[in-house]
This record gives structure tokens, C-alpha cells and sequence, in this order.
């Protein structure tokens, strides 16, 4: 069945204006105007990231939504299709971020204006680790697009977390996916929007 709305999640340090969000988003509307898109600016609480996701898609039909993330928005799209059941997209999506974005506790900057400052408490890390979900109960629902050559996560423990999914291994690359131009038709194709 062809999606009708389509949430776009970022990581971390990231926003809308990613260029892999942007350039979603530009094919959407392109192809189809009619398809609601959202693409929030997530707050740096994973929980209240979710809460207000969940606020957003609450009215969504489940069976003709989708997912997609990038690294952090990647862990986050795993907890929304398994909340769901609808079909997602992860891109060099982050595993263990709770792990991960402990080092980064205190204040940051954003990627796209280093003059947006934002804190990364300590408690946020302990709502990651309340987001984490077992294994994927439905595979045949999940694509990821996965670079051996991310700088930032390491390629076999994002394979491992998703055994079974159909996945895209890319020899080189990098974790910010910058030829995703190459991979988009699979993207969208998968999300039934080619």
C-alpha cells in the first residue's frame, strides 16, 4: 500500500535542514504533493523528542504510514515502527546511542548553526536506554541504507542489531551518507513513494 504520511526523524546535533531530510523531502513533494510530510526539530529529551512524535502521529493511519531516520533519528525510527508496525527507513541508524551520547553530556552546538547552543543533560541518557527495544518483531517492515566507512558508528554492530532486514551495505561512504543521491530511488522505492 503507497504511504500517505511520512515522518523523517534527524540525529543528533542535527535538524530539518540535514540534506538528507531536505532532499526526502524535496522528492516527496516533487512526486507527491499529496503526501503529508513532517520533519519536526527534535528537542535534546529523548523523551520528550518521542512524546511529541507520538502527539504529532497520533491521528496517522498506521497502515499507511512510514518512518524514516538518520543515526540518532534512526534509533528513534526503530521505536516508532515498533510502536507502530509501520514500515522504516534507517540510515547509518545509531544502536547503542545511550552508550554512545554519554560522552557528550554538557552543552553543545548545532550542525547546521553552530551559533544554536543546546544541553544534553545527564538524565537524557538514561531516557535513551528506556527507548531501547529488542530485536525488531516484524524485519520484512525495516530497509537501512549502512556505510562500512561511518567514521561515527561501526558498521557490523549496526548489521548485528538488525539481522534479517533488508539492508544496503556500502563498501566506503561515511555517517553522514554524503552520495545518498545514489540511494534515494531505493528509499523512496521502499517507502512506496518512487
Amino acid at each position: 500500500m503507497d504511504t500517505s504520511h511520512l515522518l523523517y526523524l534527524h540525529g543528533f546535533r542535527s535538524s530539518p535542514r540535514s540534506f538528507k531530510a531536505q532532499m526526502v523531502e524535496a522528492q516527496v513533494r516533487l512526486r507527491h504533493p499529496e503526501v503529508t510530510w513532517y520533519c519536526p526539530q527534535l528537542p535534546p529529551s529523548p523523551k520528550a523528542a518521542m512524546e511529541m512524535v507520538q502527539q504529532a502521529i497520533a491521528s496517522w493511519p498506521r497502515e499507511r504510514m512510514a518512518v524514516a531516520g538518520s543515526s540518532l533519528g534512526g534509533f528513534y525510527a526503530t521505536w516508532v515502527a515498533e510502536k507502530t508496525g509501520c514500515r522504516a527507513v534507517l540510515l547509518n541508524p545509531a544502536v547503542d546511542p545511550a552508550r554512545d551520547l554519554g560522552r557528550y553530556v554538557g552543552e553543545q552546538t548545532s550542525w547546521h548553526d553552530p551559533s544554536e547552543h543546546f544541553y544534553f543533560a545527564p538524565g537524557y541518557v538514561d531516557e535513551l536506554r528506556a527507548l531501547e527495544k529488542g530485536p525488531v518483531r516484524h524485519p520484512d517492515r525495516y530497509f537501512a541504507v549502512i556505510a562500512k566507512g561511518d567514521e561515527v558508528l561501526d558498521w557490523r554492530e549496526m548489521t548485528g542489531r538488525y539481522p534479517g532486514i533488508r539492508m544496503k551495505l556500502l563498501e566506503g561512504g561515511d555517517h553522514a551518507l554524503s552520495d545518498f543521491d545514489r540511494h534515494i530511488e531505493e528509499v523512496l522505492a521502499f517507502l512506496g513513494l518512487a
